[in-house]
């Protein structure tokens, strides 16, 4: 049996952060799923790979006696370690048994979960331990546990229902999820929610599931931070002579003051009208609000004669 590649399998350089595995393999667990992937058994055995390889690659400490042993499995497969000897680098007093040292190295799982690989990596070994008491370290009266996996999925909100809160229903196999947000929740924010993912050994081993939360783009407003930025029109008369003028904001509407003279292109700011600061109740960012004047197109002749007279007089 060829030995297996776990960075490979997980599409990742054997130099990534344990952040960059634990990425690769929530987005393949993702798209390889069964519930995605019903009676497809090639995305099934992908499914399978990638969680036995996330289930080395994402402890930091399974992960370098892993790198330890490498492409050598076979020739410790063969009988290349002498009895007694440490697989993973140096020696011991104590001989490596099958089925209590699985358990040290990579996790209380399930070993047959696991491919032929690593079935016959240890498969040796196993019968070795196949003697021991049921009360010794490892043995057939220990329990096996194992965390169910992580799901992930995205829910879409209104940048209006980012200010104020939202409720959403999620269907997640056989149970209906009511998923609610905060007012100030923001694009790409990541929720958890405690034991809502995979099966696993039992309920307190459940996975948990990550609803990401997408702003959708809105028309009027541009989000930046806790900021909102918008654009608003003026007559050329109002932006010569000022006026008061009312501002459509997310709640509301609020009147502003134009000065006089105003040019194309000024903002003025408006404290408070921006959006909620997340968990930080009646504290929120600001908005802006970038004045544009509009030019006429077309005057008449008298407005045409008032305008030479106002031109003659600058």
């Amino acid at each position: 049996m060829d030995y297996k590649d776990y960075y490979k399998i997980l599409g990742v350089d054997k130099k990534a952060s344990q952040d960059e595995i634990k990425k690769a393999y929530r987005k393949l667990a993702v798209l390889y799923h069964p519930d995605k992937n019903q009676d497809n058994k090639e995305a099934e055995e992908k499914f399978k790979l990638i969680n036995e390889a996330n289930e080395v690659l994402g402890n930091p400490e399974k992960r370098k006696k892993y790198d330890e042993l490498g492409e050598n499995w076979r020739q410790f497969e063969q009988g290349g370690t002498a009895p007694g000897a440490n697989p993973w680098g140096g020696t011991t007093d104590q001989s490596f048994h099958y089925e209590s040292d699985l358990h040290d190295i990579f996790g209380k799982a399930d070993p047959s979960d696991y491919s032929d690989f690593f079935e016959q990596f240890f498969g040796q070994r196993g019968n070795r331990s196949s003697s021991k008491s049921q009360g010794g370290r490892g043995g057939a009266g220990s329990t096996a546990h194992f965390k169910g996996n992580d799901y992930e999925t995205e829910m879409e909100i209104t940048l209006e229902e980012a200010d104020q809160g939202a409720n959403r229903t999620l269907q997640l196999e056989e149970d209906k999820l009511r998923i609610a947000t905060k007012p100030g929740s923001y694009d790409g924010q990541l929720l958890r929610i405690k034991g809502k993912g995979g099966k696993g050994s039992s309920a307190a081993h459940r996975g948990d599931l990550y609803v990401r939360i997408r702003v959708k783009p809105h028309p009027q407003f541009i989000r930046k931070g806790n900021d909102l930025y918008m654009t608003h029109t003026v007559d050329f008369y109002t932006a010569v002579l000022g006026d008061d003028i009312v501002v459509k904001t997310l709640i509301g509407q609020v009147k502003i003051k134009i000065a006089a003279g105003t040019q194309n292109g000024k903002t003025v700011g408006i404290k408070g009208k921006g959006m909620p600061i997340y968990e930080k109740p009646d504290v929120y960012g600001d908005l802006y609000v970038q004045i544009r004047v509009q030019i006429p197109e077309n005057i008449t002749e008298k407005q045409r004669e008032l305008f030479e007279q106002l031109k003659s007089i600058s």
